[in-house]
């Protein structure tokens, strides 16, 4: 009976001892959308504006190469389109 009771006493405290402990949880800081909104409006102004560079370089006029350049986007990246309507 002394065996059994300091085996038992230490059995129930060893999740309290390790790195794991129940009661210290702590809250995960929640990802902003707005950030994620204004990384997806700089990608997408600069990947229109190379595109449109590049576009214009070919004999394109400016504004049809910028909108040509934005249909592109939208083609080929969908993430935007989905906050747009």
């Amino acid at each position: 009976m002394k065996k059994v009771f300091p085996v038992a006493t230490l059995i129930a405290l060893m999740p309290l001892a390790g790195g794991c402990s129940l009661f210290s949880k702590k809250a995960r800081a929640k990802e902003s959308t707005a950030i994620a909104g204004e990384v997806e409006a700089t990608f997408r102004q600069r990947w229109v504006d190379k595109r449109a560079g590049e576009l214009v370089a070919q004999g394109v006029a400016a504004d049809a190469a910028r909108a040509q350049a934005g249909r592109e986007f939208d083609e080929r990246y969908q993430f935007g389109l989905k906050n747009q309507k």
